[in-house]
């Protein structure tokens, strides 16, 4: 069973839909739950560098700090340029 942390930023107020939304998670993968940590993200970037935790839940990726390491990022294909979308005559 993977140990997961729920982090919540210390800015998220009232807190309460973000915990209840990331203990659903918690429970609907089987992680054993380490707790809840509302402290700076270098604070979990630590934890999950030293093998306390497997797995950060997270009710928002909006919370996550965009200067965050490690740095993930998803690649999406791209929107089509006007041009793209135009039917080409003929």
């Amino acid at each position: 069973m993977e140990i997961a942390v729920i982090w919540i930023p210390a800015d998220i107020e009232p807190s309460e839909p973000a915990v209840a939304a990331c203990l659903t998670h918690l429970r609907r993968h089987d992680y054993r739950s380490k707790g809840i940590v509302r402290a700076p993200w270098e604070t979990v970037e630590q934890a999950m560098i030293d093998g306390e935790v497997d797995v950060v839940v997270i009710a928002d990726l909006a919370h996550l700090p965009p200067d965050r390491s490690p740095r993930i990022e998803v690649a999406t294909a791209p929107e089509p340029t006007i041009d793209e979308d135009r039917p080409v005559p003929g």
